[in-house]
């Protein structure tokens, strides 16, 4: 490797453990670049902060970890987040950033039933970026929109401390099946990026489903501005995962011994 050379580094921002879905997908990816996951555990969750004060907290928070932590390219590992912040975020960094919108056009085209379920936080259901991307990809379609204020904060607590999923799960089906075109809905989006860490459970629930979500559209996006930046992987070299968690609490012995199994090492901020 040349001096003017160093081995890519992405990091990956989130409220919380939603940063590892996308993450997963751009290791699958691209498997020899390293990433750091920043979870804003002391922000969490975004889904219920008014626009202004969100963009004003990310942006900040966003500068103040650039500051010590060199890195080529951020995801916005959040739909809440990206729907709102991006312009405003891209304004006062100097790297890419990439965000993460509901994943309404491949969920289009893969529908036949043209029945489609959105499953996000409120937030995410009622920005109008979300409208336009129906609008502009799946007007064709019935959307069965489902804002589900407790799925996040129950897959954060489930991945920090084992708490139990079940009863929050039964009540987003059961908000699917209130809706008279149910039984003709065969696809789902995952507009919410710590939806997909608890697609195996939902899929108990309701099944014969197809899962979309927006991680492997990220995983491609960050390859080509990768070579866009002119940035190539380091063949055979191990990739570094690192993750940094912000606020007071730290983190579990739950979340630890998750992230370890996926060879993530947490960092001081």
């Amino acid at each position: 490797m040349s001096a003017n050379q160093h081995t890519p580094r992405v990091l990956i921002f989130d409220s919380g453990v939603g940063s590892l879905s996308i993450g997963a997908a751009i290791h699958d990816l691209l498997p020899e670049i390293d990433l750091l996951y920043v979870m804003d555990h002391g922000g969490f969750p975004y889904g219920e902060w008014p626009e202004a004060l969100l963009t004003e907290h990310i942006c900040a928070t966003v500068c103040r970890v650039l500051a010590t932590h060199k890195v080529d390219l951020l995801v916005m590992a959040c739909n809440s987040a990206s729907t709102a912040v991006l312009p405003a975020l891209r304004s006062q960094i100097a790297i890419p950033v990439v965000g993460v919108v509901p994943a309404i056009k491949p969920a289009a085209a893969l529908s036949q039933s043209g029945v489609i379920g959105l499953l996000a936080t409120p937030g995410t259901v009622s920005r109008p970026y979300t409208a336009q991307l129906i609008q502009d990809f799946a007007a064709h379609c019935q959307i069965i929109a489902v804002g589900s204020p407790e799925l996040a904060p129950a897959v954060e607590n489930f991945i920090w401390h084992e708490h139990a999923l079940d009863a929050v799960l039964n009540r987003v089906k059961t908000a699917f099946s209130q809706h008279a075109d149910f039984a003709a809905m065969d696809t789902i989006i995952l507009a919410c990026t710590h939806f997909p860490l608890v697609q195996p459970q939902l899929s108990v629930l309701l099944p014969n489903i197809n899962w979309v979500d927006s991680g492997q559209a990220i995983a491609r996006r960050v390859a080509f501005l990768m070579g866009e930046l002119g940035l190539a992987e380091t063949p055979g070299k191990p990739a570094r995962q690192s993750a940094i968690i912000l606020g007071e609490e730290p983190a579990s012995a739950n979340l630890a011994q998750y992230l370890q199994a996926r060879n993530i090492k947490i960092s001081a901020d």
